[in-house]
C-alpha cells in the first residue's frame, strides 16, 4: 500500500504538531517574525480529519502565547519605559510601535488585549505596556488570556470551516517537496527585508528631524527660547515621569485646537515617546 504525500503529512502534523504549535506560537509572541496564525488555521484544518484534537491545538497556543506574555508583562513591570523604549528599537515597524500602543492602550485600557493579536505590532508591545502602568497579574491574565482565546480560537476555527480548501493546497505544497519550503522561506525573507528597509528609511527621516539634548541646552543658554511642546501620552508620561523644564504639554487628540494657540515665528521642538 502506497502513502499518498498527504497522508504521510498529515500523519506527521497528528505525531509532532502539539509540541511545533507551542513553539512558533511561543516565538511568535516573543517578538519573532514568524506567523503563527498560518499554522493554527492548518492545525484547524487537519483536526477535522486526523486524531488531532482543536481543544488540544486550542489549549496549546493559548498556554504559548500567556507564557510569553507574561514575561513580557514582567519585564515591563520591572523595566518600565525601558523595556518599550528596547523593544521599538528592534521592531521592524518602529514609526507606529510605541505610538500606535499608547493609543490603544490609552482608549482602552486592559480590556485592549483582547484584541491586541489582531493588531501588527500591539501583540508584543501591550504585555509589558500593562505591566509598566502597574497593572495587576490577575486582571492581566483575564483579559490576556481572553484575547490569546479568540485569537487561536479565530484560526483553528478558520481553518476548520475551509478545511476542504486547505486539504487541496497542503496537498499540493506536499507534491512538489522541498520546492514548497523554499517558496515559503522565500517569502518570508522577502518580508522581513520590506521591513527593515523601512525601518531605515524611518530612521534616516528620524535623524534629518531630530535635536540633541545638547543642541536643545545650548539654544536655551543662547536665549534663543524654543518652544518644547510634550506631545507624548498621558500613558507615556506615566510610565517615563521625565520632563523638560519648561515644555508644555499638547493634547495630541485635540491637535488641530491646540496648534491655533501655538505663538508664531519661534522654533518649535517636539517631545514624544
Amino acid at each position: 500500500m502506497i502513502r499518498s504525500p498527504m497522508g504521510q503529512l498529515t500523519q506527521y502534523v497528528t505525531a509532532y504538531g502539539l509540541p511545533l504549535i507551542f513553539g512558533i506560537v511561543l516565538l511568535e509572541q516573543l517578538g519573532l517574525p514568524i506567523p503563527a496564525i498560518p499554522v493554527l488555521i492548518v492545525a484547524g484544518a487537519l483536526s477535522m480529519g486526523s486524531d488531532l484534537s482543536a481543544w488540544q491545538v486550542l489549549l496549546v497556543a493559548v498556554a504559548a502565547s500567556l507564557l510569553a506574555d507574561s514575561l513580557w508583562f514582567a519585564l515591563g513591570r520591572s523595566q518600565g519605559h525601558r523595556i518599550l523604549k528596547t523593544l521599538c528599537k528592534i521592531s521592524l515597524s518602529p514609526d507606529s510601535c510605541v505610538r500606535q500602543t499608547e493609543s490603544v492602550f490609552e482608549r482602552w485600557g486592559m480590556p485592549s488585549l483582547l484584541v491586541a493579536k489582531f493588531i501588527p505590532g500591539f501583540s508584543t508591545v501591550a504585555p509589558p505596556m500593562a505591566g509598566a502602568t502597574r497593572a495587576g497579574l490577575g486582571q492581566f491574565l483575564l483579559y490576556d488570556g481572553g484575547g490569546a482565546l479568540l485569537w487561536a480560537g479565530a484560526g483553528i476555527a478558520g481553518g476548520m470551516v475551509f478545511h476542504r480548501a486547505i486539504d487541496r493546497a497542503l496537498a499540493f505544497l506536499a507534491s512538489i517537496g522541498s520546492t514548497a519550503f523554499a517558496l515559503l522561506g522565500a517569502g518570508l525573507i522577502l518580508f522581513i527585508a520590506f521591513k527593515w528597509w523601512q525601518r531605515r528609511r524611518f530612521y534616516k527621516l528620524l535623524r534629518m528631524a531630530r535635536i540633541s539634548v545638547e543642541d536643545l541646552r545650548r539654544m536655551m543658554d543662547e536665549g534663543q527660547s524654543p518652544l518644547v511642546l510634550d506631545v507624548r501620552t498621558v500613558k507615556g508620561r506615566s510610565v517615563d515621569p521625565r520632563r523638560i523644564q519648561g515644555a508644555a504639554v499638547l493634547d495630541v487628540y485635540n491637535l488641530d485646537a491646540e496648534l491655533k494657540e501655538l505663538p508664531r515665528g519661534r522654533e518649535i521642538i517636539l517631545y514624544c515617546t
